[in-house]
């Protein structure tokens, strides 16, 4: 979906940001009914710890969607955890099977929300998949709080030797990527899961009446 072709007028708790993504700046008090429309799908994208799929739960049961989460669906697919692949296969590979699954979640016809694997935006035809069939949720997480959610990074290959110098440099080189595919970005830090999802559902109706 692109945004719309004119100037965009920030909401009271929204702002265009980077490419005219709209960062939510602060939360309404007041708790109302949201409506977000059910014809696209939703992906969240961001940093692993991020809190893509605790979020991504509680945001599919609000809005009454079926929840994927792209690593859980691949390692169920293939039979074998990510470590394993990476180990198996290689990263090649792995990133293969990860666009694989992207495109499948994304031409389903039922709308659903998608947590997106963190390295998946480094592929320009998975950024393209996103920007066009979903709107896409950046859960922006500082370092020091992904830091602080993945710990050793037990499980996850790439963290391997130098977890805080690893999330650095991704972080760094992500961010960009992250920037361009983003309809709306929310900020994770010193934020719970429920306020998160509820924080997510009000932007994505505020960027909708503004852009449709």
């Amino acid at each position: 979906m692109a945004p719309a072709s004119g100037p965009l007028r920030p909401a009271n708790n929204l702002v265009a940001g980077p490419n005219r993504a709209f960062v939510l700046v602060s939360t309404p008090r007041r708790r109302r009914p949201v409506h977000v429309p059910s014809s696209r799908h939703i992906a969240l994208v961001g940093m692993m710890g991020s809190g893509k799929t605790t979020v991504g739960h509680a945001l599919a049961r609000r809005l009454e969607r079926r929840f994927v989460d792209t690593d859980a669906e691949l390692v169920s697919v293939v039979g074998i955890s990510i470590p394993e692949m990476f180990e198996l296969h290689g990263e090649p590979w792995f990133r293969a099977k990860e666009t694989e699954m992207l495109s499948d979640c994304l031409t389903s016809e039922e709308p659903l929300v998608v947590s997106v694997g963190g390295g998946m935006v480094l592929a320009e035809h998975n950024r393209a998949l996103l920007r066009t069939r979903a709107d896409v949720v950046w859960l922006r997480a500082s370092l020091e709080t992904l830091v602080r959610r993945v710990g050793s990074g037990a499980g996850r290959p790439i963290l391997a030797s130098d977890p805080e110098g690893t999330l650095r440099r991704l972080l760094d080189d992500r961010r960009p990527l992250y920037t361009e595919v983003a309809s709306v970005v929310v900020d994770v830090d010193d934020r719970p899961t429920r306020t998160v999802a509820g924080v997510v559902s009000r932007a994505l109706a505020e960027y909708a009446k503004r852009t449709r």
